[in-house]
């Protein structure tokens, strides 16, 4: 009589069936279970949120160009930028393709977003799919700047007179920009701001100056009455421009030395304690129609004034 079951061994086929498909996996990792699908739409949310958080950090660290025209001229004129971001599946026009062209160029770097992303970056700006990512701009100590600059000519380092201006109570970043323009047009060392009721280099500004504020520092200080009497011990002479003022601006005697002018906002002048500290006032003559003039068109003719009398002293 024979024996029951295989006469040969198996081969280790039944050990390895014993053995079975290991532990069974969680409920969240079965694909048919209700807790996987729980699980998707968890990490889904995660997603959403985190790259929401990366755009509202980006927000608050940077100031953005937007619009292709805005961008295209920012990038001709040399500013400095972080990045360039593009919407997704952008439609591609000259603007667009000048503009990748030009950051590539430069080296910045190239981020593709979504829409929604470019809306929340550039606070609901009408962006045509492009943004320009702009740095916090590196302010200069005006005091400093101030007082480094007529020791360096004092010592033959540099052959024109010091020339800065001040700003007092400039608050639209497109007057900023085209005083920092023309103080690039007309050689002057730097222009001053204070910390508070002042606009400071945004992007509109650095827009507006078509890049010149790469060539001349905007410094910043705490309180401008207290830095215009620092500027004067170091032998600046400092003049307000307003109307009515001690003197007229033709023919100026003292802007062939060091000087800094002095401009108010157009709607209140100069303040005060700036007024006061002022060496002394000086008014562009105008038509008796014309009440006041631009910021900015003020200190573009203050400084091709003094340019016309520097050029004069050294024929």
């Amino acid at each position: 009589m024979s024996k029951k079951g295989p006469t040969k061994g198996s081969g280790g086929k039944g050990r390895r069936s014993l053995e079975g498909k290991g532990p069974t996996p969680k409920a969240e990792d079965r694909p048919y279970h209700k807790a996987y699908r729980a699980k998707q739409l968890s990490e889904r949310s995660a997603a959403k949120r985190s790259t929401g958080n990366r755009t509202d950090r980006i927000k608050v660290n940077a100031e953005f160009v937007t619009g292709r025209n805005s961008v295209v001229e920012a990038l001709r004129a040399g500013i400095p930028a972080k990045a360039l971001h593009v919407a997704i599946r952008v439609d591609v026009d000259d603007r667009v393709r000048e503009s990748l062209k030009l950051s590539a160029a430069q080296g910045i770097p190239l981020m593709e977003a979504s829409k929604q992303e470019l809306d929340r970056m550039t606070d609901g700006a009408i962006h045509q799919g492009l943004a320009l990512q702009i740095p916090p701009y590196e302010y200069k100590d005006a005091v400093q700047l101030a007082t480094k600059t007529i020791k360096d000519y004092d010592r033959g380092y540099t052959k024109s007179q010091p020339l800065f201006l001040a700003l007092d109570g400039i608050t639209d970043p497109r007057n900023l920009g085209a005083i920092v323009r023309s103080a690039s047009a007309f050689g002057a060392d730097g222009v001053i701001i204070p910390e508070r009721r002042s606009v400071g280099m945004t992007a509109s500004a650095w827009k507006t100056s078509a890049g010149a504020a790469v060539r001349v520092p905007v410094a910043k200080c705490s309180n401008l009455t207290s830095a215009l009497k620092e500027i004067k011990a170091a032998g600046i002479f400092v003049i307000g421009l307003d109307a009515g003022g001690d003197m007229e601006l033709p023919n100026f005697e003292l802007a062939t030395g060091p000087l800094c002018i002095v401009v108010g906002s157009e709607g209140k002048g100069l303040s005060r304690l700036v007024r006061e500290n002022c060496d002394a006032i000086v008014s562009i003559p105008i038509d008796s129609a014309m009440e006041s003039l631009n910021a900015s068109m003020a200190v573009g003719i203050s400084l091709y004034e003094v340019s016309r009398l520097r050029n004069q002293g050294t024929k």
